[in-house]
């Protein structure tokens, strides 16, 4: 077009006179490969380019224990991106929390809770304790005899309180509850005592409303022999209880102890128990065989009464084809009653050759007169 030509093109497009200019010189250049729409090296360099030491002072930032800096300025605070970049910007390094985030990815750092698995201090026989455990299971189902897995379940508020979890309802009307989880001593709590079957899959959970004591553990497997145990065994004179080993049904709980030979008295039955060791208790069966079920189920949904623990609990079920019963117990358990070491010693226990303190059976004998003195 010769003279006044890129003011023509620029008055037509709208393009600006120096954008028009450069294209002009790009036109005379060699041609770009395929697929490229800018030559190699062009547009904006990235942020580690531009300044090397950033990636190293954000991994130091991060993770200062293991980097050796106990003085980071990080090293108490909440670890945010916007925190970092803050701090970054601060030391020299200008970038966005946005960029931070994009960089912690590259690092090969994601968000990430605390994860529960250190045990502590472990008893040298724990893997043992295990493996009898399981022999004694394994003996037991082999007779035809009944295994119960037991264990109280968390105490919950009775009345008008949040429960973890959501549910279906209209959209923006979630249900309302109280603000505070301030007891109510008139409703006061619920506390679920489970027993789990472990051959039919079935649980059965008293829903207590006093104290978790060990003569409420034994009156809920009292409630759970005649309710359903006589019936699901009928020849079976004996049984085995694999429990925690603290607790209402603890090894050193003598009360836990006496009551267990007044069931056994009452029943005609021996009762083998089998304590998990200290500090093992996610390993009981009835923790993710039913507890989780019944959490699962009652998700979101305020107790409000034990009418209402006792039905959510009853209704319970999986897929796997667990099915629960559930009772109401509203009688008294005192706290504080205690028993003798003598007391305990006369009962008909029989320690086991191996950790007799975790392994023991009680045997039917008479024992009102040692219970009572």
């Amino acid at each position: 077009m010769g003279r006044g030509g890129v003011t023509a093109v620029s008055g037509a497009s709208g393009l600006a006179r120096s954008t028009i200019a450069r294209a002009l010189v790009e036109l005379d250049d060699e041609p770009l490969e395929p697929g490229r729409v800018r030559a190699e090296g062009g547009g904006r360099k990235r942020a580690v380019e531009l300044d090397p030491g950033l990636c190293d002072e954000l991994d130091r930032l991060v993770d200062p224990d293991s980097r050796g800096d106990p003085m980071s300025p990080l090293r108490w605070t909440t670890k945010s991106t916007r925190q970092l970049a803050e701090t970054l910007s601060g030391q020299g390094h200008e970038t966005s929390h946005t960029r931070v985030a994009e960089l912690l990815h590259e690092l090969g750092y994601s968000l990430q809770s605390n994860t529960k698995v250190v045990e502590g201090a472990q008893d040298p026989d724990r893997n043992a304790q295990f493996g009898y455990i399981n022999e004694q299971v394994r003996r037991h189902l082999r007779r035809g005899e009944p295994v119960l897995s037991v264990d109280t379940k968390k105490k919950e508020l009775i009345g008008n309180y949040k429960n973890s979890g959501q549910e279906w309802r209209p959209s923006h009307s979630p249900r309302e509850v109280n603000t505070y989880d301030f007891i109510d001593k008139t409703a006061g709590k619920a506390i679920p005592y489970g027993i789990y079957d472990v051959k039919h899959n079935r649980g059965f959970v008293s829903v207590g409303i006093d104290a978790d004591t060990a003569a409420f553990a034994v009156a809920a497997l009292r409630s759970w022999w005649r309710i359903e145990g006589a019936k699901a065994y009928p020849r079976s004179r004996r049984l085995l209880i694999c429990a925690d080993a603290g607790g209402s049904n603890g090894y050193r709980v003598r009360q836990w102890k006496i009551e267990l030979a007044r069931l056994a008295e009452e029943e005609g039955i021996s009762i083998t128990v089998c304590h998990f060791p200290p500090g093992t208790s996610k390993w009981n069966k009835i923790e993710h065989r039913l507890f989780s079920a019944i959490s699962t189920n009652w998700r979101g949904q305020p107790l409000t009464s034990h009418e209402v623990v006792v039905n959510l609990i009853g209704s319970t079920t999986t897929r796997t084809g667990l099915t629960v019963k559930a009772k109401l117990d509203s009688r008294s358990y005192p706290k504080g009653v205690k028993y003798s070491k003598k007391q305990v010693e006369a009962l008909p226990i029989e320690p086991h050759d191996f950790h007799g303190e975790w392994n023991y059976t009680v045997r039917s004998a008479t024992t009102t007169r040692v219970i009572t003195t």
